[in-house]
């Protein structure tokens, strides 16, 4: 099993097949030949399949202005120790490099996320993407480009991708967007919302994903509350 042991030897599932499942074989070979593997899907989305999933969708966005810079690499790396720790960083890193050899069928790999991931976590992929899109300071235009159309085939709503996307772009309107209502709103319509994004984002949404994403999440978290007491601070009510 060599360097991708940990990859291939459970909660892989659904992403042994497909065209995630051809672009894991193309990285690690033959292995595939001698297992036998069972689709099963039971709601709940496996870590290793989001991790996987995660690696392929971030070689789409890395490729998306035509070069893939060492740089870059460096940036993946250390947003992978940051998030998943070292040992998981060292494994995805090595992934990584062979899954970019390779051209990603972005629509077909996108459905058969959407197909197997539910929405919370297909939320948390698009942070993660948003977050390591801007690691070099700015996301460039072909890499929101690349996200944009990542977040149609992931079926992602069009308030929830300018929540996300506003955590990361600033923007005038950023923290009610955040909280995906209008500057107009009322001050108990800002309230409803933020209610609703508190559950909508909570951690423990993820937390079947492993400790480690769950903490990661939290980042998201904050960001719908920094919103809301920004916004309260700003119109003075509690």
């Amino acid at each position: 099993m060599g360097k991708y042991g940990k990859w291939i030897t459970g909660g892989l599932g659904w992403a042994l097949f497909g065209p995630i499942g051809a672009i894991l074989g193309f990285a690690i070979g033959s292995i595939f030949d001698s297992m036998e593997t069972t689709k099963i899907y039971t709601g709940e989305t496996s870590r290793n399949g989001f991790i996987v999933s995660l690696l392929v969708l971030v070689s789409a966005v890395m490729k998306a202005d035509g070069k893939v810079l060492k740089s870059e690499l460096e940036y993946v790396k250390s947003y992978f120790y940051t998030n998943f720790g070292p040992a998981a960083a060292r494994e995805a890193i090595l992934l990584l490099r062979d899954i970019l050899k390779q051209a990603v069928p972005l629509r077909d790999v996108c459905l058969q996320i959407k197909e197997n991931v539910d929405y919370h976590s297909r939320l948390q992929l698009l942070h993660f993407l948003f977050g390591i899109a801007q690691a070099d300071g700015v996301v460039s235009s072909e890499e929101l480009k690349v996200i944009i159309e990542i977040a149609g085939y992931l079926d992602i709503s069009d308030a929830d991708f300018s929540s996300i996307k506003a955590m990361f772009i600033p923007d005038t309107d950023k923290y009610f967007k955040i909280l995906e209502v209008s500057p107009d709103a009322t001050n108990e319509e800002i309230k409803k919302a933020y209610r609703q994004m508190a559950i909508k984002y909570h951690p423990d949404k993820v937390q079947h994903l492993g400790e480690d994403i769950r903490q990661a999440a939290e980042q998201k978290f904050k960001m719908v509350n920094e919103a809301y007491e920004k916004i309260k601070k700003e119109r003075g009510f509690n």
